[in-house]
């Protein structure tokens, strides 16, 4: 009997040791299972790569949420001096909810959606948006500098007292529903193949 209470004790111990130690906790409400990243603090900028839709909101908390079985798939979400980077490559969308309390930036490539939750109410904020990447954002910023380049697209929303746009084709910028007190924008020159050989 006490060797059968000492293995179940021993066994308890070290489920409960090695589930401290992959920081992060996994949650099931009905259909939709997440991943509760638990090690992340402090983010200031946000790196996506690949197939990601991504969404992100004011907190006075840090939090990451990292939806679809996150540990099956080829994913990898990691932070590190305060940049959070978010890389997936598999056909199906890794769907991952940032909640910040600082957050500065946004980097985003190849095919990754990104989308506020609510208004993101900034002191300074950047966009950088490449490749087919888009992003719908609904900003309340004092100073927003958003760059869009090669297929990119944004949708922004919201006011600004200064934005500053840099983009690379008009039509991929929707900002109808933005306003800036003061507007700064600057079309980058797309080239052709043609200028490319004569470099």
């Amino acid at each position: 009997m006490k060797t059968a209470f000492l293995t179940i004790f021993t066994a308890l111990t070290l489920v409960t040791g090695i589930a401290n130690k992959t920081k992060a906790a996994t949650a099931n409400t009905g259909d939709q299972a997440y991943t509760v990243l638990t090690d992340v603090s402090a983010i200031n900028k946000i790196e996506v790569r690949g197939n990601v839709e991504l969404y992100v909101s004011d907190a006075s908390t840090d939090q990451v949420k990292v939806y679809n079985k996150y540990y099956s798939q080829s994913a990898l979400v990691q932070s590190k001096n305060g940049v959070l980077r978010i890389a997936s490559y598999s056909p199906e969308k890794l769907v991952v909810w940032v909640s910040a309390n600082d957050l500065r930036s946004i980097s985003a490539f190849d095919n990754a959606d990104v989308k506020s939750f609510g208004s993101l109410s900034k002191i300074e904020f950047d966009v950088d948006l490449h490749d087919n990447a888009s992003a719908r954002l609904n900003l309340d910023a004092f100073n927003a500098s958003v760059t869009v380049k090669d297929n990119a697209k944004a949708d922004l929303k919201g006011c600004a007292n200064e934005l500053n746009l840099n983009r690379d084709i008009e039509s991929n910028v929707k900002s109808s529903n933005f306003n800036a007190a003061h507007y700064i924008e600057n079309k980058m020159a797309v080239l052709s193949d043609n200028d490319v050989a004569g470099l």
